[in-house]
């Protein structure tokens, strides 16, 4: 059995993803020709032996000589950009979040032989008109393990807040609630990663400078950038709190999930992907407010043929009460989250891929 696989291998969600099935072919023993998608960068991924980079490298560099029509292939990638073909049995795994498709993207779909969507959210407002479709479930990075570690003393809650500062994850809105309740308390401390690499130099200070009306808040930290999964583990260690789960609109929401999985608690709001992994039992639980537009500007604009249609947005008095559930909480091990960890692997992910595609 052989397989093209055209997807990005970076330190992005996506690249994250992609290099777990490529992990998983490799384990799996499935002749792989990898096309990157942009330029390679693995320097995230500073658990991977010797034994895969080698196997890695080699279905890079023999892409080419080992072409054959009837090889069918998979892409991960988004429905924009999703046309171009390598062979002539394409595949798509796609991450999508609104909930207008437009008839472009419609178009691109059913332009695939067939398109897996990360959450069933997503099958669901495409799959009346595009039939080719089907859930494919996310799995839990086995790089991400529990240290042992103790890196906070243990009368501080610490809750964390990751991924890249948009208004689709809500941040604003999350940021505004906890400094209110918790701003300058030194028994609870918030440290976010919330960089955004896609916004101007400087930018995300600015608009944390105006959200917080130019005061510093002594008990929440931002870090820069971290270069390898094993810091954003050692993180997601020594959180007892993750606010991640408050997105908007997720194609999957790798931090809320991986803490989940980690035995953290996570406070999720109930909508789009976070409806096949997020329980009552492995998380803190809350229902949406309102929807509203996802439109800011910069990564959702209005009226494009792309990306069209509306969020969910927590009230500040949900939030809250989900603060005080969460402290009550914080220092026990979520053993559903542990559970949940052992039903979503990529073992899986790989097997409702292959049974469609070869």
């Amino acid at each position: 059995m052989s397989l093209i696989v055209k997807c990005p291998i970076n330190s992005l969600s996506f690249g994250n993803v992609s290099m777990n099935i490529l992990k998983e072919l490799h384990k799996k023993n499935i002749e792989t020709y990898v096309f990157p998608h942009g330029n390679i960068d693995i320097t995230a991924f500073d658990k991977v032996n010797e034994d895969f980079k080698k196997w890695l490298e080699d279905a890079i560099n023999k892409r080419y000589s080992k072409l054959n029509k009837d090889t069918p292939s998979l892409q991960l990638w988004h429905i924009n950009g999703s046309e171009n073909r390598i062979s002539p049995k394409q595949n798509l795994l796609t991450f999508y979040e609104t909930d207008e498709p437009t008839d472009q993207e419609k178009s691109l779909v059913n332009f695939q032989d067939h398109t897996f969507f990360s959450s069933n959210h997503s099958l669901s407002v495409f799959s009346k008109d595009c039939p080719n479709t089907s859930f494919c479930p996310i799995g839990f990075d086995e790089d991400f393990h529990l240290t042992g570690k103790q890196y906070l003393p243990e009368e501080i809650i610490h809750f964390g807040l990751i991924g890249k500062f948009e208004k689709r994850k809500n941040h604003a809105l999350i940021l505004k609630a906890w400094t209110k309740k918790y701003g300058n308390n030194p028994k609870f401390r918030l440290t976010c990663l919330i960089d955004n690499p896609f916004l101007q130099k400087g930018e995300l200070s600015q608009k944390l400078n105006i959200l917080f009306n130019g005061e510093n808040f002594s008990n929440v930290s931002f870090l820069p950038r971290l270069k390898t999964n094993s810091e954003v583990n050692d993180l997601l260690n020594a959180i007892d709190i993750d606010l991640s789960g408050l997105s908007g609109a997720e194609g999957w929401n790798l931090p809320s999930f991986n803490s989940t999985c980690l035995g953290k608690w996570s406070i999720v709001l109930n909508n789009t992907s976070h409806k096949d992994w997020a329980t009552n039992d492995n998380c803190i639980l809350i229902e949406p407010t309102i929807k509203e537009p996802i439109y800011d500007g910069v990564f959702f604009k209005e009226g494009s043929p792309y990306n069209q249609g509306n969020m969910s947005v927590p009230s500040e008095e949900e939030m809250m009460n989900a603060f005080d559930l969460a402290e009550q909480k914080a220092k026990q091990t979520n053993e559903f989250g542990l559970d949940t960890s052992k039903k979503f692997t990529y073992s899986r992910t790989v097997d409702v891929i292959l049974e469609k595609v070869l």
